[in-house]
């Protein structure tokens, strides 16, 4: 596990850990098939902002994964964290979700979460290969 951090005040992080290009992302996994916790980790620092992530799926036969948002105040003890998606943005769950489908999926990490490290959980993953980066703000 890679602890990748977003570097205050601007919070960025290094171009070298874009999966994209652009330094303003964090990349959590590339090409991720297994049923743990993302490769890397997003760490925050002090900022309790907004983090954005997204989420590329691509899938093979009868796939299925299960994701949790989680955090950590330490880097060790991790726990549910409260999100919202895209479609509802204003309505937090900490609940976990499914991934069945090739999709692109946007969950956003709420405001005022008392954590200093983000990651993805995943587990009961099936013929699912996912892609995983993350704004914060």
């Amino acid at each position: 596990m890679a602890v990748l951090a977003a570097v205050p005040p601007l919070r960025r992080a290094s171009a070298a850990s874009s999966s994209s290009g652009s330094p303003d992302n964090v990349n959590l996994a590339t090409a991720f098939t297994a049923s743990t916790p993302t490769t890397n980790v997003l760490d925050r620092g002090p900022s309790m902002g907004p983090v954005l992530i997204k989420i590329v799926s691509t899938i093979g036969a009868t796939p299925t994964v299960t994701v949790a948002v989680e955090g950590s105040a330490d880097g060790t003890n991790w726990l549910p964290v409260a999100y919202a998606t895209s479609a509802v943005p204003e309505t937090p769950t900490v609940a976990t979700f499914a991934i069945t489908t090739a999709t692109t999926t946007y969950v956003i990490v709420r405001p005022n979460v008392p954590v200093r490290y983000i990651r993805l959980n995943l587990s009961a993953n099936t013929n699912v290969t996912l892609t995983v980066d993350a704004w914060p703000f």
